[in-house]
């Protein structure tokens, strides 16, 4: 079988190409992703990716929600990358902002958006998830 290597990866079992732009919210859309928290809420996807071997091509926050372009392996699954994701963010964000603890009965809402990229260019959906803060002001 002959495949790009930038295009597909593959484990030991399938060859895949499988990115998802995935969008959610903190509870009751509060405006809670700012300064510190956001910066805080950045590094934390990244580790949590990296120990999860998903590759987070493109983050960005507002105030409201979070923007992902990230790729995962199917086995695994993008359903237990976001639980693991929404779940060790809140965690640590709540032990380390103890605000969030007060404003917040959990961090974040049980829902989320999720879509493979599809036919759309990569650097598309990476500018529009990077033009986030900027689009959505009035």
């Amino acid at each position: 079988m002959l495949y790009n290597a930038y295009m597909f990866k593959s484990n030991r079992n399938i060859v895949y190409s499988n990115k998802y732009h995935v969008v959610w919210c903190p509870k009751y859309r509060r405006k809670v992703l700012v300064g510190d928290v956001e910066i805080r809420l950045k590094e934390i996807i990244h580790a949590v990716c990296n120990d999860l071997e998903a590759e987070l091509l493109e983050i960005e926050c507002d105030k409201d929600h979070v923007h992902l372009l990230v790729e995962v392996d199917p086995q695994f699954g993008i359903h237990r990358l976001i639980k693991r994701l929404k779940g060790v963010s809140s965690h640590i964000l709540r032990e380390e902002f103890h605000s969030l603890k007060t404003r917040l009965p959990t961090l974040w809402t049980n829902s989320y958006f999720c879509a493979t990229t599809g036919g759309a260019p990569i650097e598309k959906i990476k500018e529009y998830i990077q033009n986030q803060k900027v689009s959505n002001r009035p």
